[in-house]
């Protein structure tokens, strides 16, 4: 197989190109990357989904054996749907020294990066490893990396530290929140409007249990503090409600969906419990009285792990000093980073570009973090050399 030679721009080009949006399969992209590094030499591990229009890569370069570093990026993107775009989201457009596109921030242009640097990786000689695991569906709740996690544990050889390549502007993380998202289904009786007394108002009902979302919201403002995120404490939050089908119809279902983000070191699950606790001891109760079959049901769908902070772990260490750093952070925003960690990896996040411009119309990523990313790049293979 020929051998393919890109540059760090022209491979950011390549991967972006395809559109990886979490509801479509991201196989095109992952078959493209599983022939580039056979063209270096470089054998892959496909872990597909159960449905197998999905799929994991793992990649070893160098030797199989202990203290090497996993590079980790997640390939899908978020949806372009209603967004207003000045170009092409699926076709880098450079412009004022930035790269627009659909995933140069988050995260494809790290991904990126790494894998242009491949044949610099073979040509140098590596005397630890560099391992690549790219993974499907981080975007809707990581559901790629808890097999990726389990493959690397189960590897004959053990990495010292693994990156996760999110967009931090090439800054040190060693922690992020907690999250989760969780569907709501309230069911109640519809009737005409004028006998309200006889219907069960699902609306009303999901009112109630919002409106404890909210209580609960400003009581985890103070509860419990930790100065490095942004904000500095769990937050909760409604994000969409639908309910009703008419003015004059009491409404019989109301779905809402809300999430949590919690400190590390707060427990989420408590969270919802005493949500449940709640909607079953002092809301349904008052539907039930009016009409047996009235439910609520609580779905968690998506649960993201917190990142603990390991002060002085490997990954980290690993990492200031090829950043020339002597100071990590902490975000808000969630990633694979954790799962990786509870898998038995220390592991930090390190990446180019914006958190504040992902998910956004117009995405980009800064070309300066570009070349930032890619001397990182260069620094880490010299050191494994």
């Amino acid at each position: 197989m020929t051998a393919q030679i890109f540059t760090p721009r022209e491979m950011i080009d390549r991967l972006v190109a395809f559109d990886t949006t979490s509801r479509e399969s991201n196989l095109e992209l992952i078959h493209f990357v599983r022939d580039y590094l056979a063209g270096h030499g470089v054998a892959s591990t496909l872990i597909h989904d159960q449905s197998g229009a999905k799929a994991n890569i793992f990649a070893t370069v160098g030797p199989i054996v202990d203290g090497g570093v996993v590079l980790s990026g997640h390939t899908d993107v978020v949806p372009v749907d209603g967004q207003d775009w000045s170009s092409d989201p699926f076709k880098v457009d450079e412009r004022e020294g930035r790269l627009y596109g659909r995933g140069t921030a988050d995260m494809k242009s790290f991904s990126a990066i790494a894998l242009a640097l491949v044949p610099t990786m073979v040509e140098r000689g590596l005397s630890l490893p560099i391992h690549f695991a790219l993974s499907y569906d981080e975007e809707v709740g990581c559901l790629g990396a808890p097999d990726l996690s389990r493959h690397i544990q189960g590897l004959p050889c053990r990495p010292q530290a693994l990156i996760v390549g999110e967009p931090t502007g090439m800054k040190v993380v060693n922690a992020h929140k907690g999250c989760c998202a969780i569907r709501t289904v309230v069911t109640g009786l519809e009737g005409h409007s004028s006998e309200t007394h006889k219907g069960v108002n699902s609306i009303f009902a999901a009112m109630e249990l919002i409106r404890y979302l909210a209580d609960r919201a400003e009581e985890l403002k103070i509860s419990n503090v930790d100065p490095r995120f942004d904000p500095p404490y769990t937050t909760l939050q409604v994000g969409t409600i639908t309910g009703g089908t008419a003015g004059n119809i009491i409404p019989k279902e109301t779905t809402f969906w809300w999430e949590y983000r919690t400190l590390p070191d707060i427990d989420g699950a408590t969270i919802v419990a005493e949500f449940k606790t709640f909607a079953t001891n002092e809301v349904l109760p008052k539907m039930r009285a009016v009409h047996p079959g009235a439910d609520i049901r609580i779905d968690v769908r998506g649960e993201v792990i917190p990142l603990l902070p390991e002060d002085g772990s490997p990954a980290e260490t690993l990492v200031l000093a090829l950043t020339g750093s002597n100071q990590t952070y902490a975000v808000s925003y969630g990633t694979e980073a954790g799962i990786f960690q509870k898998g038995g990896v220390a592991s930090v996040i390190c990446g180019p570009g914006s958190i504040s411009v992902a998910h956004r119309p117009n995405e980009y990523v800064e070309i300066s973090q570009v070349e930032a990313c890619a001397a990182f790049m260069h620094r880490l293979i010299e050191r494994l050399a």
